[in-house]
């Protein structure tokens, strides 16, 4: 047993007390109470390291024996796993062979029931070929008792009208062409009827089209312009001294001066528009620039001239552009502008050639046609108008060999510039759109002017011609003058007589009165019931 710490100290006392010898046995005692002590702690450290071995061993054992069992566990059921698996593909491998078999069994099946079918439809056939073989040799027996019949017939016929077969053939044939041919006649004659009513309807629908889609401006001209000047003392200087100025500036003009009363204003007067505009041009800037007397108003009214023709180029250049046409020749393009200063019946040509170069545009491209080319027609159908009174013919005639001299090759363009007016036969389609177009651009409202009078008498011409009628109560002329709407008695008229009225005011018209364009004539009766509920 170990020595108590208290019994080493007293031991090391006592050593102390006894002196060297004691000091001697008692160190001895120390030493083997300290090597005691020693193997007693080791002893005690062996047993408690065999103690944690044994417990670190025993808990090695117990984890080996878990994961032992847990290896098996999982063995198992992968095993299980597996057989599953294994046991699901032989059942789908039977599955599909069961279906293989009963496949197999349905194409046997069919195969047999198609075999029965075949050998039913040949055992069929073979009965229809008897038949049939039967039926051809009674036919041909039948025929050949035709034939004898028909020739005994025929010989009879013979010996009793006295007719060759050739006669009779002749006369068959004959009566049989005059059938059809009253027959062929009347649907001809229908179907022209058809065609007709169905081309009119087609060219009313194409116009209405182009009308509906061109939009165009209302432009017109007269006779005079006026130069507005600074003060009336401008007007002294521009008459000169004895009237030298005016008359060396009418001279190179060739216009009227006007100078009159009427202030801040002078007056150019001519019935050609070119020496019209170039003469208002020129004394535009004669009254700018202040220096007036003949040398300068003949340099000035050169240079303005100069600047006309420059500027009829350009006005004729802008009208081919706006067409979208090729540009022609030179001397084309000039005639075109010139257009710009001429007028018919108050509308301006070069405005009305470019109406109707996009009106035959928009028709041609509504029947398919080449719509270039038709408002190619359209622009140049009267350019002979800028120098019809420089040479002999109409315009139509003028326009087609000027436009032939300046090397317009296109025979639909030169054939619709010619014909238009029907001056010649008409066989092109492209002329007979330039008649149209001409037609609709001139009778437009607004294209063309006329006095107030004549337009107030015209529409009371035409009222007159509607009231002038038995039965008639009243007549309205509208859309200026282009529609007359007529009010009849419905006591003393039928729906019948209204027709009849509407038909012969129509005929009154066109034999009476003259006018551009159509007028619609609509003819109204009515009855009307009438009751006050108190």
């Amino acid at each position: 047993m170990l020595l108590a710490p208290l019994e080493l100290g007293g031991l090391l006392l006592l050593a102390a007390v006894l002196g060297a010898g004691g000091g001697y046995v008692a160190v001895r005692a120390v030493n083997r109470s300290r090597q005691q002590l020693d193997t007693t702690r080791f002893a005690e450290e062996l047993r408690q390291a065999e103690a944690k071995a044994q417990d670190v061993l025993e808990t090695a054992r117990r984890e080996a024996e878990q994961v032992v069992r847990d290896a098996e566990l999982r063995a198992r059921d992968e095993a299980f796993r597996r057989r599953e698996e294994v046991n699901r593909e032989l059942e789908t491998a039977r599955n599909e062979i069961r279906d293989q078999e009963r496949r197999v069994e349905k194409r046997e099946d069919a195969a047999d029931q198609k075999q029965k079918e075949l050998a039913k439809k040949e055992r069929h056939l073979e009965s229809l070929q008897k038949k049939l073989a039967e039926r051809k040799e009674l036919l041909e027996k039948k025929n050949r008792q035709l034939d004898e019949t028909i020739e005994a017939e025929t010989k009879k016929l013979h010996d009793i009208t006295g007719l060759s077969r050739e006669s009779a053939e002749r006369m068959l044939l004959d009566r049989l062409e005059r059938e059809l041919a009253d027959e062929m006649a009347t649907k001809i004659r229908r179907h022209e009827e058809r065609l007709r009513e169905q081309s009119e309807s087609r060219a009313r629908e194409v116009v209405a089209v182009a009308i509906q889609r061109y939009a165009a401006e209302h432009t017109s001209t007269t006779t005079v312009s006026t130069v507005d000047i600074p003060s009336d003392d401008m007007k002294g200087r521009i008459i000169g001294r004895e009237g030298r100025n005016i008359r060396t500036f009418e001279k190179c003009t060739g216009v009227d001066v006007i100078v009159d009363d009427t202030p801040g204003v002078v007056i150019v007067s001519a019935f050609d528009n070119v020496r019209r505009e170039t003469a208002r041009l020129a004394l535009a800037k004669l009254i700018g620039d202040g220096r007036i007397h003949p040398s300068r108003i003949e340099e000035v009214v050169a240079e303005t001239q100069q600047e006309m023709e420059k500027h009829i180029f350009e006005l004729g250049k802008q009208a081919v552009l706006d067409a979208d046409i090729p540009m022609p020749h030179e001397k084309i393009v000039q005639l075109l502008g010139r257009l710009r200063f001429r007028t018919s019946y108050s509308q301006n040509v070069l405005q009305h050639s470019l109406e109707v170069a996009h009106l035959c545009g928009l028709m041609a491209a509504e029947l398919g046609l080449n719509a270039q080319l038709a408002r190619r027609c359209g622009l140049l159908h009267d350019m002979g108008k800028a120098a019809d009174h420089e040479m002999e013919g109409g315009h139509p005639k003028v326009g087609a060999e000027l436009a032939r001299r300046y090397g317009e090759t296109s025979k639909e363009v030169l054939h619709a510039i010619v014909g238009h007016h029907d001056d010649v036969t008409v066989d092109n389609i492209y002329t007979v759109l330039v008649a149209a177009a001409d037609a609709i651009s001139a009778s437009r409202p607004g294209a063309r002017r006329e006095t107030l009078e004549k337009y107030v008498k015209r529409l009371e011409e035409l009222e007159a011609v509607a009231c002038g009628f038995p039965g008639v109560e009243h007549a309205y002329a509208i859309q200026a003058g282009r529609e007359l709407r007529v009010i009849v008695n419905a006591a003393q008229t039928t729906d019948s007589e209204a027709v009849r009225i509407c038909r012969e005011i129509a005929r009154a018209i066109e034999q009476q009165l003259d006018y551009p364009g159509e007028i619609k004539v609509t003819v109204i009766r009515e009855t009307r019931a009438m009751e006050i509920a108190k």
